[in-house]
């Protein structure tokens, strides 16, 4: 299908425009520097949102593992036993690990180390929680002895206290001993240890039996200090499992347990995305300030096409479209290239990370579609506005005083 005349026009003037022309080469530059910056900057802001979400995702997981999707805790005296068989019975899919939890300072020759220990059930545990199911799975039959012992591999480290050893727990509890009083504590043999991927949480988590808890601590057998429940829908069913509870009680999700953590993470990401995008804010500069000297350098060119009929709004399309292309350039190089980055970091170990404090060794990159769509709008939008001005400027040209002056 033939294009009409005017739009003839325009692409064939934009096309000259774009060659090099030698007698202008610093045109030439600026617009090649606006592509590059341009390219540089959708590139940049691919892969470090990539970056962003693959990090989130990562903590997300670590985090879910080791505080399960929902937790019921009690504002009282505990969690009652019939509280728990309604939920089994309410939720029959739902698996459901009573615990009970108090500070321990753990000691192994002439190391100690403080940390958190829970009384749970082996086997109800080991069905909602993989990392503790791995640590026990062949080292003992199940229900275990009541003074059995898991503990991380970081914290086993620390002590130098092999599985099989016996560690003794200091409780904060007290107990009468002559005229005064000590510390309660208890010598308890190491079965098994986890790597949750996390050190914070291998350093100081701690399991236990329920019964040690009854029989040191004297914890009531009907009344527990929390529930762990393990559902894949945690969102859909809190509300449901919340009408279930007594009045001192209440369910927590993981994300609620850790919402302070996952907003700054979504705060920073949106910081990272509108201080990237001024990378590409600065390319359209180059975008216009290119256009600018184009329009200046052609101004008697700009003058004739007026004379021999050209109109305003043709004037004004080839500058804009001038623009538009450079921009597009760029943004389609950018796409590619942030495509090609993802890719590369992806499947290769160029960047390593510490795992402690990001609990991943490998460079986590997920993109999401939605980001990208976001990238790809900031990017037209500036490309789109930046080469407004100077396309108005062209069309603003008088003919007669351009072809008076020069």
């Amino acid at each position: 299908m033939a294009l009409p005349s005017e739009q003839r026009l325009v692409r064939r003037i934009v096309r000259h425009y774009l060659r090099y022309d030698p007698e202008n080469p610093f045109i030439f530059i600026s617009a090649l520097l606006a592509f590059l910056g341009i390219a540089a900057g959708v590139m940049v802001l691919m892969i470090a949102m990539g970056i962003m979400n693959g990090t989130q995702k990562e903590f997300e997981k670590k985090l879910f593992v080791m505080n399960y999707p929902l937790t019921v805790v009690s504002f009282g005296k505990g969690v009652r036993q019939e509280t728990v068989e309604k939920i089994r019975k309410a939720f029959p899919d739902m698996k459901v690990s009573p615990f009970y939890s108090t500070q321990v300072i753990a000691k192994h020759g002439g190391a100690i180390q403080g940390g958190m220990l829970y009384g749970v059930d082996f086997a109800a545990e080991a069905a909602i929680n993989p990392i503790f199911a791995k640590a026990i799975e062949g080292n003992l039959t199940l229900p275990p002895p009541r003074y059995s012992l898991v503990a991380g591999d970081d914290l086993v480290d620390l002590l130098d206290a092999p599985v099989g050893t016996k560690i003794t727990l200091v409780f904060s509890q007290y107990q009468a001993a002559g005229l005064g009083t000590l510390p309660l504590q208890k010598r308890f043999r190491l079965v098994g240890t986890f790597n949750s991927g996390l050190k914070a949480y291998d350093k100081a988590i701690i399991y236990t039996t329920l019964g040690a808890f009854h029989k040191i601590l004297k914890k009531d057998p009907d009344r527990f200090d929390g529930v762990h429940l393990y559902t894949q829908d945690p969102m859909e069913k809190i509300a449901a499992v919340k009408t279930l509870l007594p009045d001192d009680a209440d369910v927590e999700g993981w994300w609620q347990q850790n919402g302070n953590f996952f907003s700054a993470m979504q705060m920073e990401k949106k910081a990272l995305f509108l201080v990237l995008l001024l990378i590409i804010l600065v390319a359209s500069l180059n975008i216009i300030s290119s256009l600018l000297m184009t329009v200046m350098s052609r101004r008697r060119e700009i003058a004739l096409l007026r004379t021999l009929g050209a109109t305003r709004r043709e004037i004004r399309q080839i500058f804009f479209r001038l623009g538009v292309v450079i921009g597009s350039a760029g943004i389609l190089v950018g796409t590619l290239l942030g495509f090609l980055g993802i890719w590369v970091l992806t499947h290769f170990d160029i960047v390593t990370l510490p795992a402690d404090v990001y609990g991943t060794s490998r460079l986590p990159v997920d993109l999401l579609w939605s980001d990208f769509f976001m990238i790809l709008a900031g990017t037209t939008l500036i490309v789109l506005l930046s080469a407004l001005y100077p396309a108005r400027k062209a069309a603003s040209t008088d003919p007669l005083s351009v072809l008076r002056n020069e």
